[in-house]
């Protein structure tokens, strides 16, 4: 059964991957929810576990704002957007436990 974490408090192992411009999707392509995907800030998720907008942080990794998701996006996995192909080639398949820190549509915090 898929479920959205509430707020601070639950976290979960994913599986993360990453995509890259060029080899995973188009030059110029907008992510679902129509920004550009940015290196260090674009994740994309399934909308029924983390919707559009949220932010999540990943173990090691840091903070990422979900922008987009994915065919292949399905369940407890994420996919970074990150620099090149070979970057995302070399990032591989991780397994890392992952937390929401802003649910969709929260206020930012100062």
């Amino acid at each position: 059964m898929l479920f959205v974490f509430p707020l601070n408090v639950a976290s979960a192992v994913f599986v993360v991957t990453a995509y890259a411009t060029g080899c995973d999707s188009l030059p110029g392509a907008l992510t679902k929810s129509g920004k550009p995907p940015v290196v260090g800030v674009t994740v994309a998720a399934d909308p029924r576990v983390v919707p559009l907008g949220s932010v999540v942080y990943i173990d090691g990794i840091g903070e990422r704002e979900v922008h987009d998701i994915g065919g292949a996006v399905k369940g407890h996995r994420l996919d970074l957007f990150v620099g090149s192909c070979g970057e995302a080639r070399r990032f591989g398949r991780q397994q890392r436990q992952v937390r929401v820190v802003r649910a969709a549509g929260e206020p930012r915090r100062p």
